[in-house]
């Protein structure tokens, strides 16, 4: 049985499945939704005004996207320089494309820019805008899997 094959032949036009695409999304919201979690809460804790704790929770989501995609790669004994590699080049559009669409949800949602951690608000509008997100990004993900990229790539090291 050929690479290709094995994993379902996502390498071709047409070829990935909605479960693959929900897959890749769902580690990419991981990722996005520790870091942008974290993010908050410093900025919170260090009492920082909106603008520079969303941009510290967005850097933050950013990193941990990609932390878990290279531990990943890593694991498959790939050398790390070649893991980062291949973590920015198919994680970067996904992680885009949720953290604009969750942090737009947040930005236009009534009161969530200045809720509080410790309000049921802060965390009802987050878990929302994540799973809109994830609505919003799967497809994404679907469409570049079956063109080779994103987690296709990911999936050749595996």
């Amino acid at each position: 049985m050929d690479h290709d094959h094995a994993h379902g032949g996502h390498h071709g036009h047409g070829g990935a499945g909605w479960p693959m695409a929900a897959r890749a999304t769902l580690h990419c919201l991981t990722g996005c939704a520790i870091g942008e979690v974290l993010g908050m809460v410093i900025g919170t804790a260090l009492g920082w005004g909106n603008l520079p704790t969303t941009v510290l929770a967005i850097a933050l989501a950013f990193l941990f996207g990609y932390a878990l995609t290279v531990r990943g790669i890593l694991s498959a004994g790939v050398e790390p320089r070649t893991a980062i590699r291949v973590a920015l080049a198919a994680d970067t559009l996904s992680i885009a494309v949720m953290e604009l669409i969750d942090n737009g949800v947040i930005l236009l949602w009534p009161g969530a820019m200045d809720a509080h951690l410790s309000e049921p608000l802060f965390w009802i509008v987050l878990a929302i805008s994540l799973a809109i997100a994830f609505v919003v990004t799967t497809p994404v993900n679907k469409w570049m899997i079956g063109r080779g990229k994103g987690h296709a790539v990911v999936h050749r090291f595996h």
